[in-house]
């Protein structure tokens, strides 16, 4: 639910995340505020109408681009709904995958009206495509019309092969006609020697009218004679430069024959030398691997010198704790929206070996004071003495919200419900945190005559008394 838009309820493009927090694709929310004045949160309308406020006003210049979303969206694992098509991938590049579906339907760009899948479009532009194909009358090939007046035109310019007289039907320009020589001396010669049998027989023929028979038109014994005289003496020569041939080919296979030796020879020293070189690339990547591990403990262990340095800066070991927040405006923000609704602080200490304590605050807000008021806590945490010190902790603690004009600070305190699990020894890391939920109104804390809040940045100090 959280990918889909408030307001097409589809998965969310570009999401920005309104006051509210509530997410809307940007064309969306740009939309709706061109075409609606003072334009409601429609989603705030339907979980709570009685509690509109101010941030359930929509605008495009107090919604900030959600990252977070958009990067979680991208990496949704996703498929093409197409009939037939089985691809799946991630969000990010199915916009590419739509532009290429093999399986998707389009329009034929030729005009023709038909809708066809993108991978029958060629198949549709051969033999279906009315605007497109044109027979052609001498061969009664389908083509382009594009194509047609230059395939009639080369058409007419091819010349026949010099064997047609005995049968061979090959056409074509001057370079294909010498490649079609050259490979098919074969095929001549079984229709010369079909054409001399055809010969013989007619010469048969000829002498059984000679015995008798009756003669055939045209026949002529001589001629008949002659011309297999003159065909035999062609298959003669033909033969001949066959023989030269097949001696220039037995010498190229022969040669052939050594550079494929040579070359296999070449080929196992490079398979060898490859097999040696990835015995190298694996050793240098174990000891990578060993250097990466290596330099992954030593990055975890200098952050942990890191926050034990910052900790020991920051800490206080006599119950007085000053912290400083930066970044109000923005942190504000966060907590309303609900990306980060509280903020701890850093421990500290009533004593060298004493209480382990720290403050939570809700910049926005929690329980009672939820959208009104500042509300401040204190937090009994698991320390390293607890074993040594007296429980329930009772020793009483003062906020102090500091004005950095120094003429109003707001202070409060309380001493500990000494029935309070908030007080007891911990078994957890921290108690539940106790104290002030109404501490300061929020009109109050960016009211302009106090400085509680300068440069964005205010100071919370707490006091524990420890006598």
């Amino acid at each position: 639910q959280k990918f889909l838009c408030s307001n097409c309820n589809n998965i969310l493009k570009k999401a920005l995340q309104t006051l509210c927090g509530h997410r809307y694709c940007s064309a969306c929310l740009t939309w709706i505020v061109r075409n609606n004045k003072n334009a409601i949160c429609q989603k705030c309308k339907e979980e709570d109408p009685n509690t509109l406020g101010e941030e359930s006003l929509l605008a495009e210049e107090k919604a900030f681009g959600d990252a977070a979303i958009n990067k979680e969206i991208s990496e949704l694992r996703v498929h093409c709904v197409t009939l037939g098509c089985s691809w799946t991938g991630i969000m990010k590049d199915f916009e590419e995958h739509q532009s290429l579906c093999e399986y998707a339907l389009i329009p034929c760009h030729t005009g023709c009206g038909h809708v066809v899948m993108r991978r029958k479009l060629a198949d549709h532009l051969e033999n279906g495509c009315v605007n497109n194909v044109t027979v052609c009358q001498q061969c009664q090939h389908s083509l382009a019309s594009s194509e047609y007046q230059s395939h009639s035109t080369s058409s007419a310019n091819k010349d026949g092969c010099c064997f047609s007289e005995v049968g061979c039907a090959f056409r074509g320009s001057k370079e294909k006609m010498k490649e079609h020589e050259k490979s098919a001396v074969g095929a001549h010669m079984l229709l010369l020697l079909q054409h001399m049998r055809q010969l013989q027989g007619t010469l048969c023929s000829t002498a059984r009218a000679a015995q008798g028979f009756p003669p055939q038109p045209g026949l002529n014994l001589k001629s008949a004679g002659k011309s297999i005289s003159e065909l035999q003496m062609a298959a003669g020569l033909e033969f001949s430069r066959l023989e030269n041939k097949l001696h220039v080919f037995e010498n190229i296979v022969a040669v052939l024959n050594k550079e494929v030796e040579s070359s296999n020879l070449e080929i196992l020293a490079f398979r060898r030398q490859s097999e040696l070189d990835q015995n190298v690339i694996r050793g240098l990547e174990l000891k990578i691997a060993e250097l990466h591990r290596c330099l992954t403990q030593k990055d975890a262990g200098l952050s942990s010198l890191h926050k034990s340095l910052l900790f020991s800066e920051q800490a206080s070991y006599d119950g007085i704790f000053l912290w400083k927040i930066t970044e109000v405006g923005r942190k504000l923000q966060d907590s309303v929206t609900g990306r980060t609704v509280s903020l701890y602080s850093p421990a500290f200490y009533t004593a060298k070996y004493g209480y382990k304590v720290c403050l939570r605050v809700y910049l926005n807000g929690d329980g009672a004071g939820k959208g009104t008021h500042m509300s401040l806590f204190f937090v009994v945490m698991k320390g390293d003495y607890d074993a040594l010190l007296p429980w329930p902790f009772r020793h009483k603690v003062t906020f102090m919200l500091m004005d950095q004009n120094n003429r109003e600070h707001i202070i409060d305190a309380f001493r500990p419900d000494l029935t309070s699990a908030s007080f007891q020894r911990p078994v957890n890391d921290m108690n539940v945190a106790s104290g002030c939920p109404m501490f300061l109104p929020l009109a109050k804390l960016q009211s302009p005559k106090h400085a509680y809040v300068k440069e964005d940045t205010l100071f919370l100090k707490c006091i524990i008394e420890t006598n």
